[in-house]
């Protein structure tokens, strides 16, 4: 047997028009439905199922008991072809539930590269989650939720359906996020509201401490008391044009959204 040739335990089930890559493994009890893919360096440890239009990323690792393109959890889904799509160099922690799109909502759930989601995370139909993002345990995202890169999303929060979460941005342990949360921003909760920037988040991915400073700065003139909303983010636009993470910002704000957006208290 060569290296390349995917090695696969006798008690799984691989269906035979299942797609392997070079050096896959498939655990005990695992079963692998006719239409996905498992790319190159694929890890499914034991009892995992994964099913329906899926493709899972390079060197992505499975524990047990995920369920990966299981069927949305949406009454007016028919059991049309839906897609999971997966990206490379993911971490899937044990119990984790991923589940493909809707006709309705485009057909498709995504989900970027090197992201960790520890046990028992859920991730629904039509979602889009980013790079480098952590979804610790129990977390869940609704439908069509989108997830910038490099979030956190705390233990046993909740992010309502069609939320928009920002990059770079941290929901706390057991938010009920209803509401976008900006880049950057740091939100918790229940109901989640904005608290900050997320400094500790920004720090540790290497932002400059002048950065921080300015978008800082810029954090506590779009939310003073004075002015109209929109007035404090022209004045933002203006005085830090030359800033892209604060340009970010307020283009995000600005964008047509289905929910508000995440604000502090008055």
């Amino acid at each position: 047997m060569s290296e390349a040739t995917p090695v696969i335990h006798p008690t799984a089930i691989v269906d035979s028009a299942a797609r392997l890559g070079r050096n896959v493994r498939i655990g005990p009890w695992s079963i692998v439905g006719p239409q996905v893919t498992l790319k190159d360096g694929v890890h499914l440890q034991s009892h995992v199922v994964v099913d329906g239009l899926t493709e899972v990323g390079e060197d992505t690792h499975v524990h047990p008991f995920a369920v990966l393109g299981g069927a949305p959890q949406h009454l007016a889904h028919k059991g049309e072809d839906t897609r999971l799509i997966i990206g490379a160099r993911n971490q899937i922690r044990e119990h984790v539930t991923m589940h493909t799109g809707t006709v309705s909502g485009g057909g498709e759930t995504r989900v970027g590269n090197d992201c960790l989601f520890m046990v028992g995370s859920h991730v629904a139909h039509d979602a889009e989650v980013g790079n480098n993002v952590v979804m610790a345990n129990n977390a869940s995202i609704g439908g069509h939720v989108h997830v910038g890169d490099f979030v956190f999303l705390g233990g046993l929060c909740g992010v309502h359906q069609y939320v928009r979460i920002g990059r770079y941005s941290f929901v706390g342990g057991a938010a009920m996020v209803t509401k976008d949360v900006i880049p950057y921003g740091s939100v918790w909760g229940n109901h989640a509201r904005l608290e900050g920037l997320n400094l500790v988040g920004l720090k540790r991915r290497g932002f400059s401490r002048d950065l921080i400073n300015s978008m800082r700065t810029a954090y506590r003139m779009m939310f003073a008391p004075e002015g109209t909303f929109q007035e404090r983010l022209d004045d933002v636009l203006e005085n830090f044009s030359d800033i892209p993470q604060i340009v970010e910002i307020v283009q995000y704000i600005r964008e047509d959204s289905n929910r508000p957006i995440c604000l502090p208290d008055a």
